[in-house]
């Protein structure tokens, strides 16, 4: 142990840890942020459990919890779009996810049928807000 961490907050223990301690919220979830682990790409975020981070880690697939159907889902379960885990990273206080994967079927990320959920792009116009679809 350093001699700085001996004085230091609970945070800052979190923060040097190599101990894996996710911090949930008050619902038992954590953010996930999925990234393509060749392109670099954002494709999408979405909410992690305790059972859904242990079986993406266990079974090398990625799965969520999804808060409108209060329920655990393999990602591309139904679509195809399989996402195959490269790595789990946990950001500096433990409360966010960055799954890094590789996509069977990229053409199915989204619901919507697009590449990624990250497709249109907020504006200030002086007329107020808007969004625009991404090229």
């Amino acid at each position: 142990m350093r001699d700085d961490q001996a004085t230091a907050s609970p945070l800052a223990a979190i923060e040097e840890t190599q101990d894996f301690r996710p911090r949930f919220n008050e619902a038992g979830l954590l953010p996930c942020i999925t990234q393509d682990a060749a392109s670099g790409d954002v494709l999408m975020m979405a909410w992690m459990n305790r059972e859904a981070m242990d079986l993406t880690l266990a079974t090398g697939e990625v799965h969520y919890f999804s808060r409108s159907r209060n329920r655990l889902w393999k990602k591309g379960e139904t679509s195809g779009a399989i996402q195959k885990l490269i790595e789990l990273r946990i950001d500096c206080d433990q409360d966010c996810l960055l799954a890094r994967v590789a996509v069977q079927d990229r053409a199915k990320t989204c619901h919507t049928g697009r590449t990624d959920c990250f497709y249109r792009v907020a504006e200030a116009r002086p007329d107020g807000l808007h969004l625009r679809m991404r090229d």
